[in-house]
């Protein structure tokens, strides 16, 4: 039978909101998770992941603490590296402009790997995550970016691990149910008010989390914050992002965060669809550009494609697609780099065009001035530090002089056929601006006070990112703030319960 009251509500279905379930029952409270989507869709953005976490690890020894079912050739054939907290925050805060809330990134940073190993004790699986964050050359694989793990069957392993683990603990779900307020008393948080069926219906709380997301899949409030043109970008993950936790918790007077103007855009599949499919959460990935040339319709380079691991990149790249000459872009590759392509350069729906001489492949990508496009491919040739050796798996200095735009690493030549090159637009992942929390993840009010019984984790949460992404830390900030939102609001729950 349903309850009419509850010791916390978390609204969301996704990682964070999980993963907040998780730890509020292991507090002996009640709890209800409200998911806007159907059982079929359920699971957020986290479900169009790869899965992967980046978290401080210290060597072979903390892998295996994570992934204790290595294999012996895993272990011989890989270099694991290191991940240190020093690394993790500077990462986090170069790749900020040092925009990040030092005090949210000191928490995610340093309790990253005690909140993995929660995870995988909630019964998640995890592996190592070669391919995007290890390739292998010369025979071995070599961790680079600071990415090692990833739960088994991806984004959609991850969810589906994490709710047979919440059902298993008591924690009950409710599908198709689209919360539209908060309910508020003297006291503090009372409540949400929910459609479900069509039908509003008022649940009674001693805590509510908010962990729903930020307003990506709202085109409206994409294109007042984000700027002119990012109607039109395409939304890489789910269609129930729309920034309803963010509105309902700004009308009861708490604190808008971070960057506003700012998001976590790829350049991906130019047809891709309007918002991601279950079925094919990778479908529209076209992560391989480091290796790559990227033109625009102009037949010119326009950004450094090797600036830095792709993890440190792809997250700004998309913006920078989106503001060329009708919003889209070509990756060139040629043989030589043909086998770093990932999974889903090789959809049958990737907008592709192959041919044996570069005269060719530009007239089959038909919108690209030609003339231009041969003089880049030349200059660019002719640009290349040739006596650098290649190595994809650490920054190689491989790069070009004198060019406007020179790369940094990585650059082939574009000279052995057959050429490839791929169509990308503007993919947005999630918005950087939220609702402000301490450390205990409240959500503040304008004066910084915490608005009693309300707590937030995941992208609805800003602050920690800015300009750009450290690719894999949204997962990990989502988990570390849910956990702690989880123990905070049942605690909380707990002490108005005793009043």
């Amino acid at each position: 039978m349903k309850k009419s009251t509850y010791d916390v509500i978390v609204v969301g279905g996704g990682n964070a909101a999980l993963c907040t379930a998780l730890s509020a029952r292991e507090q002996g409270v009640s709890v209800l998770v409200l998911e806007r989507a159907p059982l079929e869709k359920r699971g957020g953005n986290s479900a169009f992941t790869g899965g992967s976490f980046r978290m401080v690890y210290h060597g072979l020894e903390d892998v295996i603490k994570v992934v204790p079912d290595l294999s012996k050739e895993e272990i011989a054939n890989t270099d694991f590296g290191e991940y240190t907290t020093e690394q993790y925050l500077d990462d986090l805060g170069r790749i900020t402009q040092y925009y990040t809330d030092p005090d949210l990134a000191e928490t995610l940073v340093r309790q990253s790997t005690d909140t993995v190993r929660w995870i995988q004790q909630q019964g998640v699986r995890f592996l190592p995550f070669y391919g995007l964050y290890a390739h292998k050359h010369k025979g071995r694989f070599k961790f680079f970016g600071g990415v090692v793990v990833t739960a088994s069957g991806g984004g959609i392993g991850l969810v589906d691990a994490e709710y047979k683990a919440a059902e298993k603990r008591g924690v009950e779900v409710r599908y198709r149910a689209r919360v539209t307020d908060l309910l508020r008393t003297p006291s503090g948080i009372a409540g949400v008010r929910v459609s479900m069926d069509g039908l509003e219906e008022e649940i009674g709380a001693r805590a509510v989390v908010l962990a729903c997301g930020g307003f990506e899949a709202n085109r409206e409030w994409r294109t007042r914050y984000l700027g002119p043109g990012w109607d039109v970008a395409k939304v890489r993950g789910t269609r129930y992002n729309t920034g309803e936790g963010i509105r309902m918790a700004l009308d009861i007077g708490a604190q808008p965060y971070g960057q506003w103007s700012g998001c976590h855009a790829v350049s991906g599949e130019r047809y891709a669809p309007d918002f991601g499919a279950l079925d094919s959460p990778s479908r529209s990935f076209r992560h391989a550009y480091p290796f790559s040339i990227m033109v625009n319709a102009e037949g010119k380079r326009f950004v450094d494609e090797g600036a830095d691991f792709r993890g440190f990149t792809y997250a700004k790249y998309g913006r920078i697609v989106l503001q060329q000459p009708a919003s889209y872009a070509w990756q060139v590759f040629d043989s030589q780099v043909a086998h770093l392509l990932m999974e889903g350069y090789r959809q049958r729906d990737a907008t592709k065009v192959e041919a044996n001489t570069l005269e060719e492949l530009v007239r089959k990508m038909q919108d690209v001035d030609p003339a231009q496009f041969l003089t880049t491919v030349r200059e660019f040739n002719a640009a290349i530090q040739r006596q650098v050796p290649f190595d994809p798996n650490v920054k190689d200095g491989r790069g070009t002089v004198g060019l406007a735009v020179n790369k940094s690493n990585w650059a082939n030549p574009i000279e052995k056929p057959p050429f490839l090159a791929f169509a990308v637009g503007c993919g947005i992942t999630f918005t950087f601006g939220g609702l402000k929390i301490d450390t205990s993840a409240h959500v503040l009010d304008m004066e910084d006070a915490p608005l009693p019984g309300l707590y937030a984790a995941g992208e609805l949460v800003g602050g920690i990112f800015y300009f750009n992404y450290p690719g894999s830390s949204g997962l990990m900030a989502g988990s570390v703030f849910g956990k702690i939102a989880g123990r905070e609001a049942a605690l909380f729950a707990g002490s108005r319960s005793a009043v």
